[in-house]
């Protein structure tokens, strides 16, 4: 998982420019045309859902490590690729001569071991995986879609596909999963509700091109746009379309010009019409725009979504910790502020080879689960208030989302005093101001074009705090 920030910052901006798109009606049936496509609307759960689960699994998982370096991700840092902090560039940088990952895999395996000997322990592992204990897990932490990596750049897909690989060097144990964990989790996820979204690596595959990627001009060279690897890709695509009718078609990095991009999404849409698609294939088209590991500054009416993972990696990388896996106020506090600007948050978990995931991310699944549980109502199928960031007149950091005519207030941490004071509100007679969790109204007091409120003594959880502004978003 990964882009480089600084080739793919046109195309962002040239997805940004679509924006949203006004339509009378969706087309019986999509065409491969950019003016088609940009007629299908933006789905009403999609829009609404704030919160979704991202897997990165695949035979880096048997590993499981990376370098603790760059912490802010700076993709433009002149030692990045060869430090890299993503365990699932495991293949990338252990061919890089001289990199930790390198030396982690001679001390480990041995300096014969390739790779792709990977599959043996990763079958035999994932063998122990429940699927239906994880999305469980899922459920109870708040998220309502999951996105799985069907296949990352090094090529092994985690369901049984049909689509033979030409790679003459890629052993033919090490082309699929033996288990269709596509398969089996998508089971598990629609039975507790949830939808089920797929990532496909489409822009590279080491097994076509296998670089390495070393500097910074190799991002684009290494992109594969043989008409093998385009027929590859557009096979593959179209088996889990047909197979599993992902309700998100998540591509990474770029698609192949031989693999006909256009016709993909249409096919997509003409079988999940109810579907989304990121903005990554290399066209201008998307539903949402998919930031990593960062935020925006304010509200964007194009829909986004944050990608990320619960520490520096999205794969599993046994070397992280506390130290390297965001806080859990830290973690709610940037889903409120995400939401509030139009956009989901899609949290990566890297489980380890048999499926489990480490205790330090469970923890922070199970703090965001317990806030959710209580304050999902200013989170769930909100949208954008009139502004997004304010302060109170005490100090304290706040949020606004809006459902209907009701306002939603979110203290970011702590109150800082016994009041709460919001700027631009005035006395509404038939509203009301509660804590969410606790009916009781609270007592409020205009001030101007202030409205203060008096806080409880004991206010309800951690964290973060949220409040009901009934009516006053009219």
């Amino acid at each position: 998982m990964t882009y480089k920030k600084a080739v793919f910052t046109g195309l962002i901006a040239a997805f940004v420019s679509v924006s949203t798109f006004s339509v009378a009606q969706a087309p019986a049936k999509y065409e491969p045309t950019l003016d088609s496509l940009n007629r299908h609307p933006l789905p009403q759960w999609y829009a609404g859902a704030k919160l979704g689960i991202f897997i990165h699994w695949g035979l880096y998982s048997v590993p499981g490590w990376a370098p603790l370096n760059h912490p802010d991700h700076d993709f433009n840092s002149a030692d990045y690729i060869k430090y890299n902090p993503y365990a699932e560039w495991y293949l990338n940088v252990l061919r890089i001569d001289g990199s930790p990952t390198q030396a982690y895999h001679r001390e480990h395996f041995g300096a014969n071991f390739s790779y792709y000997d990977f599959a043996p322990a990763f079958n035999r592992e994932s063998r122990k995986w429940n699927p239906d204990q994880m999305a469980t897990v899922f459920r109870d932490a708040g998220a309502r879609y999951v996105v799985l990596t069907s296949k990352h750049h090094e090529g092994f897909t985690l369901w049984p596909s049909t689509t033979p690989n030409p790679s003459p060097t890629l052993p033919k144990a090490a082309q699929h999963a033996e288990r269709d964990i596509v398969g089996d989790l998508t089971a598990a996820v629609q039975k507790q509700g949830l939808r089920m979204g797929l990532y496909y690596s489409g822009g590279y595959d080491w097994t076509f091109n296998t670089g390495p990627i070393e500097t910074n001009s190799d991002y684009e060279t290494v992109k594969p746009e043989s008409q093998a690897y385009g027929d590859y890709a557009f096979a593959q695509i179209h088996e889990l379309i047909d197979r599993y009718h992902p309700a998100v078609l998540w591509n990474d990095i770029d698609w192949p010009k031989t693999g006909k991009p256009l016709e993909v999404e249409a096919d997509y849409y003409n079988a999940v019409p109810d579907g989304v698609i990121d903005d990554r294939f290399g066209i201008a088209h998307s539903d949402f725009t998919s930031p990593e590991y960062q935020k925006l500054d304010k509200i964007s009416e194009k829909k986004w979504e944050e990608c990320r993972g619960l520490g520096r990696s999205f794969g599993y990388n046994r070397a992280e910790g506390e130290a390297e896996t965001i806080a859990p106020g830290e973690l709610i506090a940037l889903l409120v502020d995400i939401v509030s600007k139009n956009g989901n948050l899609l949290l990566d978990v890297g489980p380890e080879a048999d499926g489990t995931i480490p205790p330090v991310q469970m923890e922070r699944l199970k703090a965001l689960g317990a806030w959710l549980k209580q304050n999902g109502e200013a989170i769930y199928d909100t949208t954008p208030w009139t502004m997004a960031v304010g302060k109170s007149a005490e100090g304290d950091d706040l949020r606004f989302t809006r459902k209907g005519d009701d306002l939603y207030v979110t203290i970011l941490g702590k109150p800082k005093a016994t009041t709460l004071t919001v700027d631009g509100l005035s006395a509404n007679p038939n509203g009301k101001v509660t804590e969410l969790g606790d009916p009781k109204p609270l007592v409020t007091k205009a001030e101007g074009g202030n409205l203060r409120i008096a806080l409880p003594a004991q206010l309800k959880g951690d964290y973060a705090f949220s409040f009901k502004f009934a009516g006053y978003a009219r």
